[in-house]
Parts: structure tokens; sequence; C-alpha cells
């Protein structure tokens, strides 16, 4: 998924139970409150985007811009299964390797012109072209021929995705994906205009003048670190369903400020209030709790970067028996019920609980460790490695992006490596454009990251740890885990499929180049007379349903 930071695709068990409409409280029943408000919410983003390019994005604040002002072949309804967008209907082979999109020729571009469908085999070849540089361009490696292509070993013209004429896209991909119909509502399958895009490659996604969707909505005005404005788009195919006139979206990162501004009539909707204050404002009925598909944790940098930072601090960091104990010094039962108070689920694995798979089952089937951790093997572990009592452990520094709510958990977590494990840890925080950039270069000796998956299915957050994800913010490299990923993406039968995820998790869980610490749950203030927002578990807020009525 995302980074939530970070992940935000959909298996067809996909439950009702992992989606929610946001519906709050009643206000003036029928068609008369609606007409006469005005319909505008106010939403806070947080932080300000890196960017609103969908090939380049990789984070959510970007991605629920990016859903709203664009619409791919298919769009996610309020249960998150794929349904019509751009295309109207599609065929697939008995194989399930080859995909005929047929579009609808009354989609046009936010300044008028149709949308067709080379501007998706556009867009497809451009997020994948090297000198793109997209972090998600393996998200696309289900094409045929597209990582070859990506890595500098292919062509273009033999990708795996072809505009037959206008209104036909044929796609053939690597191997059968049962949750493709999934990935084409994702924001970089979105289309794109080559000839907007070609004009300014690198400020065009920058400007309201240039930056042309297709999505019920459109960019009015972007104002740096103060505010995204986006009106209706009265050239959406479907503008007869878009109730809102206008969506003012603030970049608010402090919490308090956040809440304040809501309190006072400022917002209509924010979501992650302040941590202290979440118990209150959820008995009082002002938060509310949804689900969430992902795990936040922290990633340790296994590369030789590292060592530039720090040489003692990485080479302890690369024991892997030093990476364990400092994952079962941590109690994350203390850290929910102390720290972050909102009825987070302590995570004891990567993979959280509520994917279910084609067996009816749940994916996550095992604790890797106890919540409450293993203070004693944890310093039989540090001790093995030659730190008895943390004696002669090198100083480590972990980053996080400045937030009250990041700041607290470091806090605690830190408080525990002492406690238990008897080492020196030094906090440092940064603003997120800039913290995204220095943890995607590997600058950094521990980070704190967060996933919120992209589909619901494992492979969401397992392939990011591949050697060759863009994704892969630790440069974690094993082989063998590579393998088991890549023959689960390959392999039909879905037991052994299933069987195959498990194992690279294990693989993953017993190198440890991240230490989970909790499963999100979403928790959002939303004022009464706001309707219909679809808050997704992938991570992304949709409005094209949403209006206000007062």
């Amino acid at each position: 998924m995302l980074r939530k930071k970070a992940a935000k695709f959909l298996t067809l068990a996909l439950t009702a139970v992992l989606s929610v409409s946001l519906f709050a409280g009643c206000a003036k029943s029928g068609k008369e409150g609606e007409k006469k408000a005005e319909q505008v919410i106010k939403y806070n983003l947080g932080s300000e985007p890196k960017t609103l390019d969908p090939a380049l994005n990789s984070a959510v604040d970007g991605a629920t811009v990016i859903v709203n002002t664009f619409v791919g072949l298919t769009r996610l309804d309020a249960k998150d299964q794929p349904v019509p967008g751009v295309a109207e209907k599609w065929d697939v082979s008995a194989d399930g390797m080859t995909y005929k999109f047929y579009l609808r020729k009354d989609v046009k571009w936010s300044d008028g012109k149709p949308v067709t469908a080379k501007d998706f085999e556009y867009a497809w070849k451009r997020a994948l072209a090297p000198e793109t540089a997209a972090e998600y361009a393996y998200q696309l490696y289900y094409l045929k021929n597209a990582e070859a292509y990506n890595t500098g070993n292919g062509k273009a013209e033999d990708v795996g995705v072809k505009a037959l004429d206008d209104y036909t896209l044929e796609v053939n991909l690597e191997y059968p994906t049962p949750y493709f119909l999934s990935l084409t509502a994702f924001p970089t399958y979105m289309p794109v205009r080559q000839d907007i895009v070609e004009k300014d490659k690198e400020k065009w996604a920058t400007n309201p003048e240039t930056y042309i969707g297709n999505g019920p909505f459109k960019l009015k005005e972007w104002k740096i670190k103060e505010a995204l404005i986006l009106e209706k788009n009265p050239n959406y195919f479907d503008a007869a369903n878009v109730k809102l006139d206008r969506i003012e979206i603030r970049m608010i990162d402090d919490q308090n400020t956040a809440l304040t501004s809501f309190q006072q009539g400022e917002l209509d909707f924010i979501e992650s209030p302040p941590t202290q204050q979440i118990p209150t404002l959820l008995s009082q009925g002002v938060a509310k709790k949804y689900p969430y598909l992902g795990t936040y944790f922290y990633v340790i940098n296994l590369t030789d970067n590292a060592d530039k930072i720090d040489a003692a601090a990485a080479k302890a960091l690369k024991d892997v028996r030093v990476r364990k104990a400092l994952t079962l010094a941590i109690d994350r039962k203390a850290l929910i019920e102390t720290v972050t108070k909102a009825g987070q689920q302590p995570a004891t694995s990567f993979v959280p609980s509520g994917i279910i798979m084609a067996d009816g089952k749940d994916f996550k089937n095992k604790d890797y460790y106890k919540a409450e951790g293993d203070v004693q093997e944890a310093k039989r572990l540090l001790a093995e490695a030659g730190y008895p009592d943390g004696k002669g452990f090198p100083k480590i520094t972990v980053m996080y992006n400045t937030s009250a709510g990041h700041q607290n958990i470091a806090q605690a977590i830190q408080a525990m490596w002492k406690e238990n494990l008897g080492i020196d840890v030094e906090l440092a925080n940064q603003e997120w454009k800039v913290f995204q950039s220095t943890r995607n270069k590997k600058e950094y000796l521990i980070a704190r990251h967060g996933w919120i998956g992209d589909y619901n299915d494992p492979m969401t957050l397992l392939d990011m740890w591949t050697s060759k994800s863009g994704q892969n913010d630790a440069g974690y490299n094993n082989p063998e885990y590579d393998k088991k990923v890549d023959a689960a993406k390959r392999e039909s039968d879905p037991v052994k499929r299933i069987q195959l995820l498990h194992e690279a998790e294990d693989i993953l869980m017993n190198d440890m180049p991240i230490i989970p610490l909790y499963y999100y749950v979403n928790v959002v203030c939303m004022k009464d007379y706001v309707k219909d927002v679809h808050k997704s578990p992938l991570g992304f807020v949709y409005f094209d349903r949403a209006y206000v009525q007062k």
C-alpha cells in the first residue's frame, strides 16, 4: 500500500466488514437540507503530498488526491470490489493471461478531450520506464515483459499493454493474477495525457492548469503547505452523481491544531486526532474507528549506506541476533494501552489479520512472538551478539517524521530498550517530505514506517521486501525470500500459493529487517452533516458520492 505514510488491491473474498461508508449522525432528512447546504467539505490531509503524479506517488496522502481526480479502467465500489470505471466491460482469456478492456466512449479529460486506450498504454509504460524511476514500477510487473523493460533489459514495445484502437486496450500478463482487476483501480494504473506530461515532465503535476485528470474532481488551486482546492469536474462521465461542488483540503501536520480547527468549525473531517485525546473523543462519539489494512513498524537499514552514518551501529544492526533482541524487548500490549490508545492490535507478524484467502481462512495463522515481548530471550540474544546487558553497544538513532504521535511511540520504545536491554537510543525527527527522501535514500539507521495494503492480499505487504522492490527501504536481500514471493505470484493453485506466502513471511520474520509494532486502525472525526464519504481500509478517502446535509 502505500506509505502511511506508505500502502496503499483486493481478493474476491474480501468481506464487507473490511469496508465502510462513513455515515455520521442524523441531521435534517430529505432533499430540503441537502439542497440548502453549501456542497463543500473541508478535509485535513495532514502532510503535504510529495507528488500528485500517479506514476511517482507512493503515499496515502497523494493517493487520496489522485483517486479523486483520476479514474482507472476500474473503480472500487463501497465494498472495495472492482466495478467498471473507464472500461465499461472486459473479457478475460480462459488461462487468465489476457485481458481485453472496452472503454466507454463518453469519458473525457477535465479539459474536454477524450480519454483513449492510448492514454493508458502511455501511462503504464511511462511508470515502467527506467528514467521515470517510479517506486511503484514493480506493481506493473504483472504485465508481460514489464520487469525486463523497467530494469533496462527489455523494450517498451514488448510490454504487455497495447491500444488496439481508441477504445480497446489489450493487456497480457506474465502469469494469472486473481486481483488484477483491482490493480487497475490503483493510482499507478491511472491514465495520463502524453501531450501534457511531455511538455513539462517535472512540474505538470504541480500546476492546476496542466494537472489534467479524468476523475470526479479537478485541481483548482495548490497553495504550498497550506491547501489543495478541488472542484467538481463537469466533464467527468458520472458527474450527474457527484454532489459536492468543492473539497478544501488542508495540510495541517500538527494533530492538536487540526483537532482545534475541527472543534471550531474550520474543518469538517480530520483523521488521526491527538493520541492522548482519542479515548475521550471515542467515548463522546466525536471520533469513530474504522478498519485499516496495514502495519505500523520500524525498518532497519541493512545497506552499506548505514556504515556512512555510524559504522559501529551499522555493524550491530546487521547482526540478526541484535535485530531480534530489539524486537523482543518491546511490550506491544503496553505500547497500545498506554501510548497509542486507539484500540490498535499488537503486531505479532508483518501481515495483519483480516485478509481472507480463497480457502475462507484468515491468512494470519501464527504469532512470531508474544505481544508482551520476551525480555529474557532478548537479553540472551544481545549477549550472544557480544553486548551483555548492553555493554559496548553503540548508540543508535531512531528517525521519525514530525508528529506528536510518532514521537510518543519512539520515546516509549526508547525507554523499553534502555530498561530491558541497557542500550541508549537517540531520537531524531524530520518534516514529512524530507523524511521520505531520507528513508528512500537509506540515510538512516532505524526509521519509522507504515504500510497500508494496496489490495486485500498478503502479496501487497510481502512483495515490498523483495530485493528488486522500490519500496524496500531496508535494502533487505534474501534470494530465498525472493524465490518464495516470485513462486507465489506464479502459482495458480490457491492452497499452494498460500503456503508459499506463509513460507515467505517465515523467512522475513526470521531475518527481521523490520520491527512490527501494531496493526493500524483508522480514527476519524467527522461532522454529522457530512454524508457518504467512503474511507477504504486500503487508506483512500473517496468523495465522489459525498454530500453535505444540514
